[in-house]
């Protein structure tokens, strides 16, 4: 089973926090369209063997596109590939983009889950972060897509300067109190060259702080959990069966092609990644050309992000696997390299399984890197 990334670069405005590939221009939105298209379909063969299970709009904010637009990328992906029975195809969506008739004509359509940018309930937040939506669109919104749409995931940002605990309770608590099943939840993070970079360096905004970040991590994972959630990768929880198809796939190793400007893809063998440019990726496909970068990674490339990914999830990083697919030489350095963090409840040996302890889970990515294969072969 495999998935297709369809990445939407256009973004009413720029949050500052973000560094993803967008425009606020939508002048080529209708140009963006066909290529879009164009390009599902010029890479048909890499999936002559493979079902697609997922189907996934990301951005950008996908829910700039119109229904129609949305519909005809769907059908394009029918067209071209082998689609399971009842495949998961979500909608990236803003809350502004929201409004009750659309979410009713979403529901007439193949989208049969929501990712909804709620961010924050509270207003100074939003404002803080250029959001385009506000306070009473993200509940009217979550009001009216819970009539509709049962599958339903959020996106809330914790470590906010000047967000409280007891804010931060408060903004999961509201999120919970829609009976949403899935939640996804990141630390604000301060990327090179955003805009809040630039409004912390000249003092307008004050730098988010480990500490804080840690302590709402902290609050989140309990809260959720009390609330039948199952925290199942480091940044998302979701209720049983309500698991993250497309993303579960990233971090299982399974394969996906990425459609658009910036989008990634992964065959097993060799990972790829589309030019980050509008213009370029436009005049590539017109001229039938994949505008595409690809390597083939190497055995420790592999088990490098095997251990990223695995130590993310509930599925942990499989001892046996390691010396099957890398061999005696990698589990013995695995088996070294995390001595350390054993001794210190940082991680657990479980089953053969290694997997961060409830107190090594906020310190997992920094945890990994010191578990990483150096000496690339």
């Amino acid at each position: 089973m495999s998935g297709i990334y369809i990445h939407i670069p256009f973004c009413k405005q720029a949050c500052h926090y973000c560094d993803f590939h967008f425009s606020t221009s939508m002048k080529k939105k209708d140009d963006m369209v066909l290529a879009l298209a164009k390009e599902i379909a010029m890479r048909k063969n890499e999936f002559s063997t493979e079902i697609v299970e997922t189907i996934y709009f990301g951005g950008g904010t996908p829910s700039v596109l119109s229904n129609n637009e949305i519909n005809f990328l769907i059908s394009e992906v029918y067209k071209n590939y082998k689609v399971v029975e009842n495949p998961e195809i979500t909608l990236e969506a803003n809350p502004d983009d929201l409004s009750t008739e659309r979410i009713f004509e979403l529901s007439k359509s193949p989208i049969n889950r929501l990712s909804i940018g709620i961010q924050s309930f509270y207003e100074e937040d939003l404002k803080m972060m250029n959001r385009a939506h506000n306070s009473a669109e993200a509940i009217n919104c979550l009001t009216e897509a819970t009539k509709y749409f049962d599958n339903i995931s959020l996106d809330l940002i914790y470590g906010i300067p000047g967000l409280t605990d007891e804010m931060w309770k408060k903004n999961i608590e509201t999120a919970l109190s829609f009976g949403i099943p899935h939640i996804s939840s990141y630390a604000l993070t301060v990327e090179p060259k955003t805009a809040l970079r630039k409004l912390i360096d000249t003092g307008k905004i004050a730098e988010p702080q480990d500490e804080v970040a840690s302590n709402h991590f902290m609050i989140l994972v309990e809260m959720l959990q009390k609330n039948g959630f199952i925290h199942y990768e480091l940044s998302n929880f979701g209720k049983e069966g309500y698991f993250s198809k497309n993303n579960s796939a990233y971090w299982l190793g399974k394969k996906y092609i990425g459609i658009g400007p910036s989008a990634h893809s992964y065959d097993g063998e060799k990972r790829g990644w589309n030019i980050a440019n509008n213009s370029l990726y436009l005049k590539s496909i017109q001229n039938n050309e994949l505008p595409i970068e690809t390597e083939i990674l190497t055995i420790s490339d592999r088990y490098n992000e095997y251990i990223m990914t695995g130590l993310r999830t509930i599925w942990g990083v499989s001892l046996e696997r390691i010396e099957t697919e890398f061999g005696l030489e990698y589990l013995n350095y695995l088996k070294k390299q995390s001595q350390k963090f054993l001794n210190d409840d940082l991680l657990s040996i479980e089953n053969n399984i290694l997997k961060p302890t409830a107190k090594g889970k906020f310190l997992t990515d920094g945890i990994a890197s010191d578990l990483f294969y150096l000496n690339l072969k």
